[in-house]
């Protein structure tokens, strides 16, 4: 199909302003921050920026006339290609539409535009009280939107969940143009268990059911207080059993991190001030929060814990120094290129989930696959719920090393499924873990599948996500 004629049609329906023209313009939105996406040249054929739900409605109806595929796009922080247009057609960039729309205070929750980003919100919830708990590590880049269609979670979702604890109800765009708000058409309750759960139905559906144009989240009141322990082990095989004893004695940290000692080596390179200790095979953050008793106890507690097994351990709740001590976790991801001059750190197997009685052996058998395909690898995540995230450190110039490199992030993926996990924990499937879809979910994909094919027969939306090539293109 002519992408000019594409581009004058969508003018026509929301103005020339909010239509982006030229090629260049066009590759801004040909990746996301996945590998895949910069192997490859995903460019679309046009860019919209709708804002109403009433221009969602009209560019949907046009793309269903006329069986062209849409792609729902935020900030495009993330690491599935899950919002480049694999397959071409249109891409809705929804992330200027960043409207807070209301705080119902009363009944603790908020009205917002998928393009409401993540630290605005929370910082504009200060004054009222209330925050949005879940912290996906990318709080001042990351849409609401994106969060909602990829389930996002992170830091905090041993304690407070993921996001779909908090989507109370959602106003969609469906394939052919339809509206409908699910969680009860003029509802504001807290507890609704009437009819299909529809929201949770299109939360984490990564676009491919239709396009999220409000959502309705419940908020929760702003804990009075924050403590940090970091404890640092001299073998990995110890951090594991330290989580599970905290968890037996009754304590819920509201997030738990891990550094194995590729990760400690990249941050002391990066950042020398930081002087992890590298005789350390694994470092240990913990983080609790609530009123100032609590805090108090449950840090004591913690440290003690950690401290029969740890070869250090420090407890804080001064601000300062509670920033000092989680330093070396927020650098990993700009650090680990630093193992390898040269190389840049490439995002690809980087979010399994396993049993937590597994992540020790997890990360070992990572650390040996690298080791075995001649490519660094940094480890890192939230220990706490057993989600790992895996950093491949490569040359992309070199042929051999990106081959050698999808042998590791293919073995890294069936690893997860293998030790009773998920090849994703957090930052969802897109195009580029829908291949492991049917090993994953066996039948359950068939069921999937019907429920794309029911709600958007001509797969118009986000198609080439989720699904498996030959299996989503039936649809």
């Amino acid at each position: 199909m002519d992408k000019n004629w594409i581009q004058d049609r969508l003018k026509q329906i929301l103005g020339p302003e909010r239509v982006l023209a030229g090629e260049l313009n066009h590759r801004m939105y040909s990746y996301d921050s996945s590998f895949l996406a910069r192997l490859n040249n995903y460019i679309p054929d046009a860019v919209a920026f709708p804002a109403s739900t009433g221009q969602v409605a009209e560019v949907m109806k046009f793309a269903w006339a006329n069986n062209i595929p849409v792609t729902p796009r935020g900030a495009g922080t993330g690491e599935t290609c899950g919002c480049v247009a694999v397959r071409g057609g249109i891409v809705l960039d929804l992330s200027p539409w960043d409207k807070i729309e209301e705080v119902d205070t009363a009944n603790m929750q908020a009205l917002v535009r998928p393009g409401v980003i993540h630290a605005s919100l929370n910082e504009h919830l200060e004054s009222h009280g209330l925050f949005f708990p879940p912290d996906p590590g990318s709080s001042r880049m990351c849409t609401l939107g994106g969060m909602v269609a990829n389930n996002s979670s992170g830091l905090r979702a041993v304690k407070y969940g993921t996001t779909e604890h908090y989507v109370l109800g959602l106003e969609v765009v469906l394939p052919d143009g339809e509206v409908i708000i699910t969680g009860g058409a003029a509802c504001r309750a807290i507890k609704n268990v009437s009819g299909l759960n529809l929201t949770q139905l299109f939360t984490g559906s990564e676009g491919v059911l239709g396009v999220i144009t409000l959502i309705r989240l419940r908020l929760w009141p702003r804990p009075g207080a924050r403590g940090m322990i970091m404890a640092q082990f001299r073998r990995l095989a110890d951090a594991t059993p330290t989580v599970l004893e905290v968890y037996r004695g009754g304590i819920l940290p509201s997030g738990v991190e891990i550094l194995d000692d590729s990760a400690i080596r990249a941050v002391n390179l990066y950042y020398p001030e930081a002087a992890l200790p590298e005789e350390a095979e694994a470092i240990l953050l913990f983080e609790v929060d609530g009123n100032p008793a609590s805090v108090q106890w449950e840090g004591e507690q913690i440290a003690a814990i950690a401290g029969r097994r740890a070869i250090r351990v420090e407890w804080a709740t001064e601000k300062g120094r509670m920033a000092g001590l989680w330093q070396g976790r927020s650098l990993v991801a700009a650090a680990a290129a630093r193992l390898q001059p040269g190389s840049t750190r490439i995002f690809a197997g980087e979010d399994i989930c396993v049993p937590l009685s597994r992540v020790a052996e997890a990360l070992e058998q990572i650390k040996a696959l690298g080791q075995r395909h001649g490519i660094a690898v940094v480890n890192f995540g939230h220990i706490g719920d057993g989600n790992i995230h895996t950093a491949p450190v490569i040359d992309p110039r070199d042929r051999d090393q990106v081959a050698r490199a999808a042998r590791l992030v293919d073995e890294i993926h069936r690893l997860a499924i293998r030790l009773g996990g998920s090849t994703t924990g957090e930052h969802g499937v897109g195009a580029v873990r829908s291949c492991y879809a049917r090993e994953e979910h066996g039948a359950a994909l068939d069921t999937m599948l019907k429920v794309k094919r029911a709600l958007d027969p001509k797969n118009i939306m986000n198609p080439g996500k989720i699904f498996p090539g030959s299996e989503g293109e039936q649809v």
